[in-house]
């Protein structure tokens, strides 16, 4: 049985949809930066499957998940940095 483009797509609708679910029920800022890297990274999955079954001469998607990956790395760093000055005072 080969993994087809079906597959990947179904296993990111569900990591978006448990990441949906976490930004929408997390009440704390941690567990909602982790939800939406959750989504984030179900999009760099759909990103990467649609080039390889698509267009597998060139890389598009893989230059837009690493796009993906420095913008998550970004959010990441203003929400930690939020966190920490509303613990400091």
């Amino acid at each position: 049985m080969e993994i087809g483009l079906g597959h990947y797509l179904s296993l990111a609708a569900i990591l978006f949809g448990i990441g949906f679910f976490g930004a929408l029920t997390r009440r704390n800022a941690v567990g909602l930066l982790m939800s939406i890297e959750l989504m984030f990274n179900s999009v760099n999955i759909n990103l990467v499957a649609f080039n390889r079954y698509i267009t597998p001469s060139d890389f598009t998607g893989q230059v837009f998940a690493v796009f993906t990956i420095v913008i998550a790395a970004a959010e990441v760093t203003v929400g930690l940095a939020i966190v920490l000055l509303i613990y400091r005072n």
